[in-house]
């Protein structure tokens, strides 16, 4: 199904396409948040599990990913949506389909089968398998499919130069934070614990870690290694603001 035009500004703000600073230091104007993070819990949160395709995702997902990387994927959806709607509400536009879709398949590409499907890295390889899925399977716009598919590629594109779009910088806030323990004043301490409540870690720490350490066995040369070969584990595994939730089952 063909998508509208890529000038066109509402298909721009609907799926998160709008150009922000990929230094996120640099979009919070340097501070630790923009807005005074207020407690957003797991029900007041809505899930857009109404709409056909998030639904056959969220199934397709369950399916396809281990249970730890499942739960990570719906933190991200949780966390990345209370980072939009109370830093920034201006682009409170953003279809919350979208940004589901983008959550539940951004690590698709870490799957055991997928890890050795493919030379790409894992990020390259999960982004095009989103849009077959989406675009192809699922018949989603071809903006919505390609929004997802970019902010899939991009989200451990870390750096302080050039522009992301707002849909990929809101996975990847949403990520760091979960992963790494970033930016830490985002989400509200009630938040994260409500969160993690609803979809524990069991772990997650260490199975991200290895799956980390997985990839870059198999591919020296892949895109994660950017963040550090050991530096990017070892920083995984020392998430000092999720260590008291790691234990969670």
């Amino acid at each position: 199904m063909a998508g509208s035009s890529t000038t066109d500004p509402d298909t721009v703000a609907l799926h998160g396409w709008t150009a922000v600073p990929r230094d996120a230091d640099a979009l919070l104007q340097g501070k630790p948040y923009l807005h005074k993070p207020e407690p957003l819990l797991v029900r007041d949160i809505r899930f857009p599990s109404d709409d056909p395709i998030v639904a056959r995702v969220q199934q397709y997902a369950k399916e396809k990913l281990p249970s730890q990387t499942y739960s990570h994927s719906m933190r991200v959806y949780y966390y990345a949506t209370a980072i939009l709607t109370q830093q920034f509400s201006s682009h409170t536009g953003l279809s919350l389909s979208t940004l589901a879709l983008t959550s539940l398949l951004h690590d698709i590409g870490t799957t055991h089968s997928n890890l050795r499907a493919t030379q790409l890295s894992f990020e390259f390889y999960g982004g095009l398998l989103a849009r077959e899925l989406l675009q192809t399977q699922l018949e989603s716009t071809q903006s919505q499919a390609e929004a997802v598919c970019e902010a899939i590629i991009r989200h451990q594109d870390l750096g302080a130069v050039g522009s992301i779009t707002l849909l990929g910088q809101l996975i990847q806030l949403a990520t760091i934070h979960d992963n790494m323990g970033g930016h830490a004043a985002l989400v509200h301490a009630d938040t994260r614990a409500d969160v993690n409540r609803a979809f524990p870690r069991d772990g997650w720490s260490r199975c991200f870690a290895a799956t980390i350490r997985e990839e870059n066995g198999l591919k020296p040369w892949a895109h994660t290694t950017h963040l550090g070969e050991e530096e990017f584990p070892r920083g995984v595994e020392g998430n000092e603001l999720m260590a008291e939730y790691d234990g969670w089952k």
